[in-house]
């Protein structure tokens, strides 16, 4: 299984010849991540590198120059802690330029039983919509097979019959919007294999495979956008973007309590509750002013009561979009919230009131190194993207293995990017 690695696009140069770097480009931090799969098909997290995210608003980048920055620092953190050099990484996407949608093809079977060509043949009938032509696709993810009308096939390798159907998820994403992360990925001095989903890649790291099965809604709330994924009978059934994170939270307690942002961060991350009911203690909480004024004690009701409407419309936006696609009745397993404002006191509560599913917080699991700093919501996307990365890898590009097919887009970018490669 290792051997894939040696025939990586490019390559990593590096001390070691088993492992990936993820990088995750959020609106808030950039991450990067080097793993190293053992000789047991375990992954290990060898290095770890954080950098203030400056040049992206709402996933979108929009100061090239300080993005470059942004991921030069915090890939040179990552290089140092791990020992090796990177110069191949793969990276996450988001931003409210992503749409998802659902498309159905069908064909008929050659041979009596399904092949993979016939696979092939049906999810590109599916793919066959209509996009506009500033769009592309991103992903293609089969959510189930049918054959001669038997629905619920995850896997039809092999099963006889004369008519295969499929069912698939279709991501697209601006070209524009994607251009501009891997211009800024490569003038960083760093080439791109892969693009993900960041959604779809914190899935692989928070949920489980009975989740998936009993119907889950993953909640990513990042920094510029909260990113959803609802998955019924084991895929992918609806993504969305919502244009609310946590930066919205951080600026509506700066202009509240009139203190500058990098203050109101500071109070929304040690004092930040989403539910003034449970507020217990209400000790004065001394907040900087503006223009060298003197500080003031202000309580921390006050400030619960100026984050809780902003959290209360992002769980309205989810429960919208839950109550649009009619799957209300098909996520047994509630809610999953991640990232890394999905740590503040009362957010779990506050997602049960308004959507009235059960909820609870998801945490990467199943990773070694660095595991008490990585158990954490904010590295969500970064883990996930390694572990789609290998999956990816692992199946050779185009084989199935439980159910899922992530088509590599690296051949499809060279056609759009041109230049950059």
């Amino acid at each position: 299984m290792l051997n894939f690695f040696n025939s990586l696009i490019g390559g990593i140069v590096r001390k070691r010849d088993n492992i990936v770097v993820g990088l995750d480009i959020g609106t808030t931090k950039v991450c990067a991540l080097v793993a190293e799969v053992t000789e047991d098909n375990r992954i290990k997290i060898a290095g770890i590198g954080t950098s203030p995210s400056k040049g992206l608003r709402k996933g979108a980048v929009v100061n090239i120059e300080d993005t470059v920055a942004s991921i030069r620092n915090a890939v040179r953190k990552a290089e140092q802690m791990a020992g090796v050099e990177i110069k191949g990484v793969y990276t996450g996407i988001a931003g409210g330029h992503i749409n998802g949608l659902n498309s159905r093809g069908m064909v008929a079977i050659k041979n009596q039983d399904v092949t993979m060509a016939d696979i092939d043949r049906a999810i590109e009938a599916a793919r066959a919509v209509a996009i506009p032509p500033d769009r592309e696709i991103l992903h293609v993810i089969p959510q189930e097979f049918i054959v001669d009308g038997q629905d619920g096939i995850k896997n039809p390798l092999g099963i006889s019959g004369v008519r295969l159907e499929v069912q698939v998820h279709i991501i697209t994403g601006a070209i524009t919007s994607v251009q501009n992360i891997v211009k800024s990925i490569n003038k960083a001095g760093l080439e791109v294999l892969d693009i993900i989903l960041q959604p779809l890649a914190s899935s692989e790291a928070v949920l489980t495979p009975d989740e998936k099965d009993l119907g889950v809604v993953l909640v990513d709330i990042g920094g510029g956008t909260t990113d959803m994924a609802i998955f019924v009978n084991g895929a992918v059934s609806h993504t969305a973007v919502i244009p609310i994170g946590g930066n919205h939270l951080t600026n509506d307690i700066a202009v509240g309590l009139r203190t500058p942002t990098a203050e109101a961060e500071r109070i929304k991350t040690l004092y930040g509750c989403a539910l003034p009911s449970l507020v217990k203690e209400n000790a004065p909480i001394e907040v900087s002013s503006m223009g060298g004024r003197p500080p003031r004690l202000l309580s921390r009701q006050m400030i619960t009561e100026i984050i809780e409407p902003r959290v209360e419309e992002i769980f309205d936006h989810v429960a919208k979009e839950i109550k649009k696609v009619n799957y209300a009745d098909m996520l047994s397993s509630g809610i999953v919230l991640t990232g890394g404002s999905c740590t503040m006191e009362g957010i779990v509560d506050m997602a049960e009131r308004v959507t009235g599913m059960p909820v609870r917080r998801g945490i990467p699991t199943n990773i070694e190194g660095l595991s008490d700093t990585l158990s954490h919501p904010m590295y969500s996307t970064g883990i996930g993207i390694i572990l789609c990365a290998l999956q990816e890898q692992g199946m050779n590009e185009r084989k199935f293995k439980n159910g899922h097919l992530f088509e590599n887009i690296y051949h499809r970018m060279k056609s759009w990017f041109g230049g950059f490669f």
